[in-house]
C-alpha cells in the first residue's frame, strides 16, 4: 500500500489558504511576508519531490499550480511524476499539456484504490477541501507540516470541523528554525 502524505504550510491557527500570494485573500503570501527566509527550513520540500511517486491535488489547487509549477525549476521533479486530480467537474480538456501525465479521479474511493497500487508515496499539496475529506475518510497516512509563527484568523483550514473520534498522531521528525518555523512530520496512528 502506498503512503499518502499531506504536505502543508500552516499557520498556528490552522490556516493553509493562499500561502504563496494567490489573489483575493487578505493575508495572501503570508509564508514570505515578514518571515525571514531560512533555507534549511524548506529542506523537506526538496525531499518530498525526490521521494514522491505521485502527486494528488484537488481541482482548485490543480488549476492554480498547473499554471505556474510546470515552468518553475524549483518544482522540476513534479513535472515527471504522475499527477492525479480529484474533481467531479474537470474534464480531460481542462488539463494542461505541459505538466506530464495527469489523471482525473472522481471520488475518494478512487483515491483509496490508487493507494493500493504499486509505487512510492503520494504527496498532496494545497487542496484544503481535499485534505479535509481525505483525513475524514482515514486516507491520510502522514503529515508534513511547516508551521509558521502566525495567527491568520480567516481562511481555509487544513483540518475539518467534523465531529469525529480523536485521531492520534505520532511525531516522527521535528525541528524548530531561527525564524520561528517548526517542521512537524506526523504519522497517523491506526
Amino acid at each position: 500500500m502506498r503512503t499518502l502524505i499531506s504536505s502543508a504550510f500552516i499557520s498556528l491557527d490552522g490556516v493553509v489558504d493562499s500561502p504563496g500570494g494567490e489573489p483575493g485573500y487578505r493575508n495572501s503570501g503570508w509564508t514570505f511576508k515578514d518571515i525571514e527566509f531560512v533555507p534549511e527550513a524548506f529542506e523537506i520540500k526538496g525531499r518530498e519531490q525526490e521521494e514522491a511517486g505521485a502527486m494528488l491535488l484537488g481541482r482548485t489547487s490543480y488549476q492554480a499550480f498547473s499554471q505556474v509549477w510546470p515552468d518553475m525549476a524549483d518544482f522540476a521533479r513534479y513535472k515527471t511524476l504522475p499527477k492525479y486530480v480529484v474533481s467531479t467537474t474537470l474534464t480531460d480538456d481542462d488539463l494542461v499539456s505541459n505538466w506530464g501525465e495527469t489523471t482525473i479521479l472522481r471520488s475518494l474511493d478512487e483515491v483509496a484504490a490508487l493507494k493500493e497500487t504499486e509505487g512510492g508515496p503520494i504527496i498532496v499539496h494545497g487542496s484544503a477541501a481535499l485534505n479535509q475529506a481525505l483525513s475524514d475518510a482515514g486516507l491520510v497516512d502522514r503529515y508534513h507540516l511547516l508551521a509558521f509563527p502566525l495567527l491568520l484568523g480567516a481562511g481555509k483550514r487544513l483540518f475539518s470541523t467534523t465531529d469525529k473520534d480523536a485521531q492520534k498522531l505520532k511525531l516522527v521528525e521535528h525541528e524548530v528554525y531561527s525564524n520561528g518555523l517548526q517542521k512537524q512530520v506526523l504519522d497517523v496512528v491506526r
